[in-house]
């Protein structure tokens, strides 16, 4: 026995136009700084690696809080004029960037290492240890 469906011919393109004017329409920019983050936990430390391109390391700070761990960096624009030159298209971002971010585990201030190589801190941050509760006799 066959089953009967039925036909629609404007379906597929109903299907196209779905949401198309019910949605607000973005235009494509590059125009911010992202910090892009790949973080790696061992049983000893966490290890970070934040992309922040074109950016100096005096311009970069952090600041690590118990399990707290803020980035933040500042594109500076450097004007560079030349006689009969003029920019005809800037894409590059200038500003201010951060990122913050809580791990699991509070960080030890004073082990904490970062270093800052082809646009990419790496940091790496160890665990505070935890005390151990000791449990007393009572005589």
């Amino acid at each position: 026995m066959m089953n009967l469906t039925r036909y629609h011919p404007f379906g597929e393109i109903d299907n196209l136009f779905k949401g198309f004017l019910v949605r607000p329409m973005g235009f494509e920019t590059d125009d911010e700084l992202h910090i892009k983050m790949e973080v790696v936990e061992n049983e000893k430390d966490y290890v970070v690696h934040a992309e922040i391109p074109g950016v100096k390391k005096e311009d970069i700070n952090l600041d690590v809080s118990g399990n707290q761990i803020s980035i933040s960096a500042e594109v500076k624009r450097e004007k560079e004029e030349k006689n009969g030159e003029r920019v005809l298209r800037a894409e590059r971002y200038f500003g201010r960037v951060s990122r913050t971010f809580t791990l699991a585990h509070d960080i030890d201030e004073a082990g904490v290492q970062a270093k800052y190589t082809d646009g990419v801190l790496q940091l790496t941050l160890p665990k505070k240890m935890m005390t151990v509760a000791k449990k007393i006799a009572i005589q």
